[in-house]
């Protein structure tokens, strides 16, 4: 289990109180999950993972990794994790395979073992064409793919993912998010982000935060479902449909218009299921509809309310 109590830092500036970056921040994470860290540009996701792994004091409270304390114990705690950072920071001027080799010798690997934690990790990856390269000539794809290598290269317990698909193309994000949840099985992964399909795709658990506060945490169906489209039914029309037939029946809480997409968006009451009953109206109507639409929610739209300090 990974424990954050009340883990705060202020770094110094010119004023005497200085700047808050993380604030009294508290959360637990289990074995088996994949919890997404969100929250937007500058709202403390990088300064709580740096606490997290020990390369940044915090100025109040703890966290520990299965058991170990980050800061009393921060050796024991570092070989549990993984950790890929912000930027993936490698040495540029050694090739792939001379790197990765140089990690699992740090990591106490020698010989045959060194030889097989290499191979596992780029075959994981898919770095076998750029092996001999030096990291410097890589695309910002693959040395993400490098940073992700190093990072899984002990099979750790824990794995601690800065932004894990920054600079990838569709198929290697696909690739990269399998990979996540295949290690999820007996690991545990968090994912720093403010890429909201990151979660979707691979998260069993999101935690939001801005300006260093907790916001929420829940699954991603709990936050979707805080979202006003949550139970929304959206229709795209061969023809023109009435509005004002929609927005009175039972359960309707209002009705919006894409005219770009031709579409028409029919809003749920809190609580309410209105799927019957516009399905029930077109065919009293005889409307005919393209597509017909049931919305679990929009988490872009619950992570925008929370962070502007709106209420869900």
């Amino acid at each position: 289990m990974i424990e954050i109590k009340n883990l705060t830092k202020r770094f110094a500036q010119r004023s005497a109180v200085g700047k808050l970056a993380v604030d009294n921040l508290s959360f637990r994470v289990q074995e088996g999950e994949v919890l997404g860290f969100l929250g937007p540009n500058g709202a403390g996701k990088s300064t709580t993972m740096k606490m997290l792994t020990g390369f940044l004091a915090p100025t109040a409270g703890s966290a520990s990794i299965l058991g170990f304390d980050i800061q009393t114990q921060t050796l024991k705690a570092q070989q549990q994790l993984g950790y890929l950072p912000e930027g993936a920071p490698c040495y540029g001027d050694m090739t792939v395979k001379g790197f990765l080799e140089f990690i699992a010798e740090v990591r106490g690997f020698r010989g045959a073992a060194k030889q097989q934690r290499v191979a596992t990790a780029v075959a994981q990856v898919e770095l076998e064409q750029v092996l001999k390269q030096s990291i410097d000539t890589l695309s910002k794809g693959f040395k993400r793919r490098v940073g992700l290598a190093q990072a899984i290269l002990h099979d750790p317990k824990v794995l601690i993912l800065d932004e894990p698909t920054d600079g990838l193309d569709p198929n290697q994000k696909h690739q990269v998010r399998g990979l996540i949840r295949n290690l999820a099985k007996d690991k545990i992964v968090i994912i720093s982000t403010h890429i909201l399909e990151e979660v979707t795709a691979v998260c069993t658990r999101a935690v939001v935060i801005a300006q260093g506060k907790l916001l929420a945490d829940g699954t991603p169906f709990e936050l979707e479902s805080r979202s006003r489209y949550h139970q929304a039914v959206t229709l795209v029309g061969a023809e023109a449909l009435d509005q004002a037939a929609f927005a009175a029946l039972p359960g309707v809480a209002g009705v919006e218009v894409n005219e770009l997409e031709h579409s028409l968006t029919v809003l749920a009451q809190p609580g309410q299921v209105i799927f019957p009953q516009v399905n029930t109206l077109l065919s009293q109507r005889g409307w005919a509809v393209k597509e017909l639409n049931v919305e679990r929610g929009r988490l872009d739209e619950v992570f925008r309310t929370l962070t502007r300090g709106e209420t869900v």
